[in-house]
């Protein structure tokens, strides 16, 4: 089987109510759960939460609740152990997982047929551990990154002499190449990256090592309101509206 697993836990520090944040007149968190429930690949879909109102909407969209314990709902508890203990969660109902997706309350931007693009890459690919969703953001490349000193000042977040010698730096956003990050929009997995999750690739280890990208724009995971007209944005360019989902 292939099972989508969906976390959200109640507290948010930066950004309170995030995974209900309404978006369009829907739930933040329907976007993702939606994207999993019409991809035809997906047999079934889990939202792990400690919150009475993500359960609430995970009950209306007719999807089962795995009640995220006490210890994986702190701001210092990592996602990477969340997910472990609802792909545990899952296996001891006795399914065969072909591949799990992993997906976010708070990270919308998904579409049923990356999911598909997803499925087919890792069947037809048995050395990939991984596909996910990637988003460009040259302007925040690692040469930019700037850190306060003690003194209060600004350094490089990462000293210049740590970079590769072929990496150009100066003021232009593209001079170093293209920058890649995980939007976590989509992380479908096979199930050896999280029986070994701590041989995974930081700073997201239940990717596994080979991890293979579909490559889009301005997804994000959303953490401050300021984000919200983003994904408002990259919502409606891809079909959706208050009235109308697009597929």
């Amino acid at each position: 089987m292939i099972a989508a697993l969906l976390l959200g836990r109640e507290g948010s520090v930066g950004f309170p109510g995030k995974n209900l944040y309404p978006v369009l007149g829907r739930p933040l968190m329907e976007y993702p759960l939606l994207a999993a429930k019409y991809a035809p690949s997906v047999d079934e879909v889990y939202v792990s939460t400690d919150s009475a109102k993500i359960k609430e909407v995970a009950r209306k969209n007719n999807v089962e609740v795995i009640d995220r314990p006490d210890y994986l709902c702190t701001k210092e508890a990592l996602g990477e152990d969340a997910f472990k203990h609802g792909y545990e969660y899952i296996k001891s109902l006795g399914n065969d997982i072909e591949l799990i997706l992993l997906l976010f309350c708070n990270a919308p931007c998904i579409l049923p047929e990356q999911i598909e693009e997803g499925v087919r890459v890792l069947r037809e690919r048995e050395d990939l551990d991984s596909v996910i969703t990637v988003s460009k953001y040259n302007m925040y490349s690692p040469v930019r990154a700037r850190r306060e000193r003690e003194d209060g000042l600004l350094e490089p977040f990462i000293p210049f002499e740590n970079y590769r010698k072929d990496i150009e730096i100066n003021c232009d956003r593209d001079a170093q190449g293209d920058v890649y990050f995980a939007d976590v929009c989509l992380s479908l997995v096979k199930p050896r990256c999280l029986d070994n999750l701590e041989q995974g690739l930081l700073p997201q280890k239940w990717m596994g090592r080979k991890i293979y990208p579909i490559k889009q724009w301005g997804g994000c995971d959303v953490d401050f309101q300021w984000q919200v007209p983003q994904v408002e944005f990259w919502l409606k360019e891809n079909g959706f509206s208050e009235n109308s989902l697009s597929y």
